[in-house]
């Protein structure tokens, strides 16, 4: 059997998503499975090596994941030419110097969006990457949900029809810090060290509006600052200087209408902490994470508008659970493997920096949307 080993610098594992869904889930998961099958006589085995500011951290970390090597070192791990590719966890603001430094020494990218804090920033990173001829990627993890991949399989087969509409709803309610411990880092809700919804949500939702529905031409976005104060990690109090909660259109090409209403200050009562709708003239669907409903046109029922009178319908009986047609893995390590597989064969991988600069562009767009309370085309980017 060939293994082809592929050295990975990984920085950013102390984080919640760089340890969680990167280092234990995908990462880790590859090795402990054999790595990726290429066919009967080739395998590739990523080989980590881990990169943060605390080193207590990352000793934890990497015993808990194996005994792997460690180093708070980052540019020594940029010079060593056993790792091949450098993948990117931290906070935004700290993304983009760093690629920048990891292309200066001839590594691959693959890194967490947004890709940079600003689209200018974005796109030079890159141009960076191209004008080195390494490869690159950006996670666009939501793609490999189970929940939209049965959206994608709905749309390939032609259940919806013509789709004119989508709508989605995500968030959930993010405490404080003051009554009850907090869910989610601080940061986020400090403009100043990269915080914000619309910065973190309308990346994603671009590339899922691209990649499912078609391309993004227009946006409409208001954002708001619902919760002023919030504690910290330390119990400190701070005021809140991003935005945590958006609420944005978009047309896409084709006629398609796309609404999604983001929030960390939402109370959920819905199938999951993220569902998306999708209408179309011969049926509807909802996709949660993991699962998603239909309504086909012949099982449509048909509601009369009666205030008056207590409903004779109750609205989710109509609607049919769809079975699980394969199995599901975890969406950041199917992305995982997929760029392993494109680093060893040339497979094609689409999801790059380039697309990456797209998630930046359309938040950018969102935030200026919300300053001049207007309607803001999306040019195209290349």
């Amino acid at each position: 059997m060939k293994v082809h080993e592929i050295g990975i610098i990984m920085n950013g594992v102390t984080g919640r998503m760089g340890l969680n869904q990167h280092l234990l889930r995908s990462v880790a998961a590859i090795r402990k499975q054999g790595g990726v099958r290429l066919n009967a006589d080739e395998t590739i085995l990523p080989v980590p090596l881990l990169v943060g500011r605390s080193e207590t951290k990352l000793k934890a970390i990497a015993e808990q994941a194996g005994g792997l090597p460690y180093t708070t070192n980052l540019e020594a791990a940029l010079a060593d030419k056993a790792y091949r590719v450098y993948f990117d966890a931290q906070t935004t603001e700290r993304r983009a110097g760093c690629v920048e430094q990891a292309i200066a020494e001839g590594k691959d990218i693959y890194c967490e969006k947004p890709s940079a804090h600003s689209l200018e920033a974005a796109l030079h990173i890159y141009r960076l990457a191209e004008k080195a001829r390494v490869k690159h990627g950006v996670v666009q993890d939501k793609l490999w949900l189970p929940g939209l991949l049965k959206l994608k399989t709905l749309r390939d087969s032609g259940f919806f029809g013509r789709i004119f509409s989508v709508r989605g709803e995500f968030g959930y309610w993010v405490f404080e810090g003051d009554l009850v411990s907090i869910q989610r880092p601080s940061w986020n809700y400090r403009k100043e060290d990269g915080g914000g919804i619309i910065l973190d949500m309308l990346c994603h939702w671009r590339y899922v509006l691209d990649n499912l529905f078609g391309p993004v031409k227009a946006v409409s976005c208001l954002g708001a600052t619902h919760i002023p104060e919030r504690w910290d990690e330390h119990g400190r109090k701070y005021a809140c200087t991003a935005d945590d909660a958006a609420y944005a259109t978009f047309e896409l090409e084709g006629g398609v209408i796309a609404h999604f209403n983001s929030s960390w200050c939402v109370r959920v009562r819905r199938d999951d902490l993220v569902t998306i709708q999708v209408d179309g003239t011969r049926g509807t669907a909802v996709a949660g994470l993991r699962n998603c409903w239909v309504q086909p046109y012949a099982a449509t029922p048909r509601p009369v508008w009666n205030p008056d009178l207590e409903s004779p319908l109750n609205y989710f009986d109509d609607w049919q659970k769809l079975p699980n047609q394969e199995s599901y893995d975890n969406a950041f390590k199917r992305q995982w493997e997929l760029f392993l597989r494109h680093l060893v064969t040339g497979e094609p991988f689409p999801w790059s920096l380039l697309e990456g600069a797209k998630g930046v562009q359309l938040a950018e767009l969102g935030m200026e949307s919300w300053r001049r309370r207007a309607w803001l085309d999306v040019p195209p980017l290349g």
